[in-house]
């Protein structure tokens, strides 16, 4: 089975049985990382391109350490220094970087849809990095990797996110992966982070912590952007964490074997307190860890449709 196009911008057009494709191909990767084989000839002779419009730490620096594992050419296009500084716009820098026989670009940019535009005219492979509040394909993926990891499946686990919803694209695709893996979720955040009509994506929704931690097996919480939010939308960090901050006694409303898990960065004592971060049962870093398998089976599994192009 292969991918059935040649870019992933998100999973809201990602099957099942896609998705179920990447985590098991991401599941060989990590067993390759495990052995220490950081030095492989899969994607060697091919070119990929980070254009991030937006900072970044994990995503970028993992998709650069896959791409390199894989044996291909990376190149990293800081914008900042780059001629969109001077006005240069997305389509024509694609049509440059495209002209240096670029395979792959991977892209983060502040308006949703602008991976998609960049795909429609770009030859190569486009994978989406995170768009505007729209999605955040690879984060999820990683994310779905580390619960089918943990718990040998998807189907029927109880995961609540909790935070920032309205603005959030990891949420966004995590709800479209989870829900077509049969996950039951559950959203929580203050009734201003909440987008309108957001039941209508299959999920529970609720402004009440104690309800959306009871017997969850996942607890995932958002990072709220202070730079943002604060007198906007919330009034004050402290009521936000007195209200949706996770703690070592809200905790123990989920089951026993509960998966912590947040994309980071995290405001320890905001969204999480630290012994929540630091607790057992958090697999924060293992995100981190599980986020250069999956982006090195997606990168594998994308270049392999060079014969339908």
């Amino acid at each position: 089975m292969k991918l059935r196009s040649k870019d992933l911008l998100g999973l809201y057009d990602t099957t099942a049985e896609e998705i179920k494709l990447i985590l098991d191909s991401a599941s060989t990767m990590k067993q390759l990382l495990a052995q220490n084989a950081k030095k492989m000839p899969h994607l060697q002779g091919k070119s990929i391109v980070a254009l991030f419009y937006e900072d970044s730490t994990r995503t970028r620096l993992s998709f650069e350490l896959a791409a390199k594992f894989l044996g291909a050419t990376f190149s990293n296009l800081g914008v900042s220094s780059s001629s969109v500084k001077k006005g240069e716009t997305l389509l024509d820098t694609g049509k440059t970087i495209a002209a240096m026989e670029t395979d792959v670009i991977i892209i983060r940019h502040p308006l949703g849809g602008a991976p998609k535009f960049l795909a429609d005219n770009f030859p190569g492979s486009v994978i989406n990095a995170g768009d505007g509040m729209h999605e955040h394909p690879t984060q999820a993926l990683l994310d779905m990797f580390t619960m089918r990891e943990r718990f040998g499946r998807l189907e029927d686990l109880k995961v609540s996110i909790i935070g920032d919803i309205y603005h959030s694209r990891v949420a966004r695709s995590n709800v479209w992966g989870l829900t077509k893996m049969g996950a039951h979720v559950t959203l929580c955040g203050p009734q201003t982070l909440m987008p309108a009509a957001i039941e209508q994506m299959g999920v529970n929704v609720t402004c009440n912590l104690e309800h959306a931690l009871r017997d969850a097996d996942v607890v995932m919480g958002l990072r709220i952007q202070r730079e943002m939010l604060q007198g906007v939308f919330l009034s004050t960090l402290r009521e936000y964490h007195r209200y949706f901050g996770i703690h070592e006694d809200s905790i123990r409303l989920c089951k026993k074997d509960v998966l912590i898990m947040h994309p980071g960065p995290v405001n320890r004592g905001v969204e999480l307190s630290s012994a929540v971060v630091d607790a057992d049962n958090s697999v924060i870093n293992e995100q981190v860890t599980n986020g250069v398998a999956v982006r090195m089976a997606l990168l594998y599994l994308l270049t392999r449709k060079d014969d339908k192009r």
